[in-house]
């Protein structure tokens, strides 16, 4: 120990830390539940190296521009600078506040709307830059140039020519051919979402409505998918080379792959109601069901019409949630065909299916199965329609239980749009038969696809691309449109902006024993990151959510404002009007502790969420980034995701472990002996087989299940913290 740095620990002042807002003397806890953030991004690089010697040379492209084009040209500022000296990176003006900001951007939208100026398009150099700050990457998955094709049309000649010790070397080779085809793309970026209206030309009632709901900022995701979106020939311009061929009637097809919280439902419904609002110039009918956005949840499509309704507002663009009864304008052609071989899995898919569907992940209930039949209603008027995979089945096959013969279904021949929102679990083995019946009965030759998710496996993305192709060749297109992938950091982490703690209980009374201790929190160190009300408490099955909140539901005192109203439980066996009952007294903080499900852990959007309780380990690691997500949303720092775990776990905690490592490296922060998870614990923890992990994320532990020896009881247990 030294003695000095003991002495002088009290004399030196600490430095305000950089994700503290507000005042330095504050002592206020940053929690989510705090308010949001003044940038909603997660990833911010310091390039200002870079950008030095990109600023120089624009500096010299301005004196020498007397004869630039149109779109080349800049507006200029109150201080006769150009708008191409701006630096992207440096940190806002003083004189620039939160408060002001929203005024300043408008005041500039204005100006440049009078002045009918033209904004610059960067060059592919500063997109790059961008790119790499806000750490974007663009490749190309398919439906590249002619060059690229015939590359693929050559490789499976060359796989012929291989030799019996050559193994390790082709696999490195094919690797990088991989990487190759997959060309990255630096397309522009959306700066600020003042540039829709003057450089995308969104309609005007929309670019108010994003402007109303306080949208200024733009996150990462948003940043790099709305301009390709809205116009990717514009959005390419400026793209050296012939990488893609675009039509910018036909669009692209999209895959976008971010971190939980980023807004991905914004990069969706602003280009879905802008194209609406472009056709309905062009066509005279008012309202032509044109996108159809699929959730796995009820819950999740309820937040989407909600948040589409938002957007759509004075635009008469009509956004509507499937419901039964509800009728739509469809037909029924001969060539509508479900083709099973697209899903391009094993022989024993239906058989892991009935498993599946057995399971208490509960997503996509119909609960309302059992309500009494209603009367026919003539067709909805609806431009956007928000559905699960079953309601809509159920109304194109015409009856409870879906049609097995494709041909007995109605089609969709007016969809252009199809929107996956969570891609991952629609085109798991749960829900993949549905979401492709749906797909086929979209017959539009036009029809663009996007899909979008926090985690999304190289499987899901080669069933996609293939389902694609087979889709072209069936409605006898002349070419695919190209498909563009968008990842924003790494694949398959948790957001950076979250505190994970990894405890072991060794028992399931230690497990209650260690939930207690959060609902009734007692010295402890100062510097570790609380779990303060409000938060979620995930658990593997219904009868265990059940279990656990009849033995919490009196442990909140009233002294501290508690009591039985302050938890609830939430589940997809409870009515769907109960479902939404609690889900309101939750986001109005009535329910401090929500115990649930799976049904809760993917998409939901509750901003002040403090933390997240895995009461069971997660099924799989894209289970344990999606539950975390629940938490840190839109840039907010101070959430928590606490996961207990006991013997029967640790077999399955290794990949709860690698997605937490892999999620502090990318936030910057210590690894190793430092970090929550350290080496002697990852090298203590089993590696389990593929099989094992497959039938963890289809079962969770067996002895969760119904009927099983683990119970939730009030015997006393030990709970050790790493």
């Amino acid at each position: 120990m030294d003695i000095f740095k003991v002495l002088s620990r009290g004399t030196k002042p600490k430095k305000p830390s950089n994700a503290t807002t507000g005042s330095s003397t504050s002592k206020a806890p940053l929690l989510p539940s705090a308010g949001a953030r003044v940038n909603p991004q997660f990833f911010h690089d310091d390039v200002s190296g870079l950008t030095a010697a990109r600023g120089k040379k624009r500096k010299r492209r301005k004196n020498a521009a007397a004869g630039a084009d149109d779109d080349e040209t800049a507006p200029a500022d109150d201080d006769g600078d150009d708008a191409s000296d701006i630096d992207f990176f440096a940190p806002p003006k003083p004189a620039t506040t939160a408060a002001t900001a929203p005024a300043q951007d408008e005041a500039e939208d204005k100006e440049q709307q009078a002045k009918k100026i033209k904004a610059r398009l960067l060059d592919e150099d500063e997109c790059r830059l961008i790119f790499k700050s806000h750490r974007l990457k663009f490749t190309v998955v398919a439906g590249g140039t002619a060059a690229a094709e015939e590359e693929e049309e050559e490789e499976p000649v060359r796989k012929k020519s291989k030799k019996k010790g050559d193994g390790k070397k082709d696999v490195e080779e094919g690797k990088k051919k991989k990487d190759d085809k997959m060309k990255q793309l630096f397309p522009q970026p959306l700066n600020k979402f003042g540039e829709l209206r003057h450089i995308y030309g969104i309609a005007p009632a929309l670019a108010d409505n994003i402007a109303r709901q306080g949208f200024r900022v733009p996150t990462e995701v948003q940043m790099g998918a709305l301009p390709l979106l809205l116009r990717p020939s514009l959005a390419l311009k400026k793209v050296k080379g012939e990488v893609v061929k675009v039509d910018e009637e036909q669009g692209i097809d999209f895959l976008g792959v971010a971190p939980t919280g980023s807004g991905k439902t914004i990069s969706f419904l602003i280009p879905a109601i802008d194209r609406i609002l472009r056709r309905r110039d062009e066509n005279t009918e008012e309202h032509v069901l044109e996108a159809v956005v699929v959730a796995p949840t009820r819950e999740l499509a309820s937040q989407i019409v909600n948040e589409g309704r938002k957007l759509a507002l004075g635009t008469g663009v009509r956004v509507v949630l499937m419901k039964r009864g509800i009728t739509l304008v469809a037909e029924d052609p001969e060539h509508v065909e479900e083709t099973e071989e697209a899903d391009g899995q094993d022989k024993n898919e239906d058989e892991e299916t009935e498993e599946e569907e057995d399971q208490e992940s509960d997503q996509d209930s119909d609960a309302d199965d059992k309500a009494k039949p209603r009367a026919p209603r003539g067709p909805a008027h609806v431009d956007i329609l928000v559905t699960t995979p079953k309601t809509l089945l159920n109304f194109l096959s015409g009856e409870k239980v879906p049609s097995k013969n494709p041909k007995a279904r109605k089609a969709l021949p007016t969809v252009r749009s199809l929107i996956l929102d969570e891609a991952d679990v629609l085109l798991d083995p749960l829900f993949r038969k549905q979401t492709t019946a749906l797909w086929n009965a979209c017959t539009n030759p036009s029809l663009t696809l996007t899909c979008w998710s926090a985690t999304m496996a190289s499987s899901i993305e080669t069933l996609i691309t293939k389902h694609l192709s087979k889709r072209a060749t069936r409605l006898s297109l002349p070419a695919p449109p190209p498909v563009l992938r968008l990842v924003v950091g790494l694949k398959d982490t948790a957001v950076p902006n979250v505190t994970h703690k990894l405890i072991y209980a060794a028992t399931e009374q230690g497990k209650l024993l260690g939930l207690r201790n959060l609902l009734h929190p007692s010295g402890g160190d100062p510097s570790s990151s609380p779990l303060r009300p409000p938060f979620l408490v995930f658990t593997q099955t219904i009868e265990r959510a059940q279990a656990l909140f009849s033995e919490l539901q009196y442990d909140i005192p009233a002294s501290a404002g508690g009591g039985a109203a302050r938890l609830a439980v939430l589940h997809s066996s409870l009515p769907d009007a109960a479902r939404a009952r609690i889900m309101a007294r939750f986001r109005a903080g009535d329910v401090w502790v929500l115990i649930t499900t799976d049904v809760l852990a993917r998409g939901i959007d509750f901003a002040g969420v403090n933390g997240v309780v895995n009461y069971d380990v997660p099924g799989s690691a894209a289970a344990y980034v999606h539950r975390a997500g629940r938490t840190g949303r839109a840039g907010r720092e101070g959430g928590v995701a606490v996961t207990f775990y006991t013997k029967e776990d640790i077999p399955f905690v290794r990949s709860v472990a690698n997605v937490i490592a892999a999620s502090e490296r990318q936030a910057g922060g210590a690894g190793g002996e430092e970090g929550t998870v350290q080496k002697w614990l990852m090298d203590a923890l089993p590696r389990v087989a593929k099989g094992d992990k497959r039938k963890l994320s289809v079962r969770g532990v067996e002895a969760r299940r119904a009927g099983g020896k683990a119970t939730i009881g009030t015997k006393g247990g030990i709970a050790y913290q790493h």
